[in-house]
Parts: C-alpha cells; structure tokens; sequence
C-alpha cells in the first residue's frame, strides 16, 4: 500500500467520524470542540516535533511528525478538505522554486 493510500484512507476515515460520537471517538472530539481545539494540538505537536528534531532521535522525530500531520489531516476534514486537496497543490508546485511560489502568493 502507497502512502498516498494510507492518507487518503485516513482522510476518508477523518470524514467519516464527522458525526461521531465525541464520548467514543478522539476525531470527533477535536471536531465537536471546534476549531480552536484542533489548532490548539497542532500548536502542540508542533512543539513536540520542534523538541524531537533538536534532540536528534529519529524515532521521536517519526512520532511527533505523525502526530501533526494526523492533526493536520483533522483540520482538513473540519474544513471540508482532504489530503488530495494537499496533494492537489503539491502538484501544482512540482518544479516551482519555492522563491517564486512565495512570491506569487503575495503578489495576489
């Protein structure tokens, strides 16, 4: 299995916990608490992905960099969004210097 396949499984499996029962499922415990909650935990794994990189242990560093992007995922779905609308956009910016992609976002 890809891991295109993992995400867009896990993407479909974050929509689908929209409606869930918040007393039985994380997702649907970070989606009925809004926004803020989930923005909130991305803030925090980002620190504890910022602390694992500084230490150098691998293996942390693979943690916490799933923990984010599963958080980040959680807000994609909240907002309607998955990971081929990523994907989408990495596509779009194959092969674009990132100075030129920077700068065509702040020329709109």
């Amino acid at each position: 299995m890809s891991t295109h396949d993992i995400l867009h499984r896990l993407s479909e499996t974050l929509a689908s916990r929209r409606h869930a029962d918040p007393e039985t499922s994380y997702t649907a415990k970070l989606f009925a608490n809004g926004p803020d909650s989930i923005l909130k935990k991305i803030g925090e794994e980002s620190a504890e992905l910022i602390m694992a990189a500084k230490d150098g242990k691998r293996l942390n560093i693979v943690w916490e960099s799933t923990d984010l992007i599963y958080h980040i995922m959680v807000l994609l779905a909240f907002y309607g969004m998955g990971i081929e609308d990523v994907s989408q956009e990495m596509r779009r910016r194959e092969g674009i210097s990132g100075i030129d992609e920077k700068k065509s976002r702040t020329a709109k």
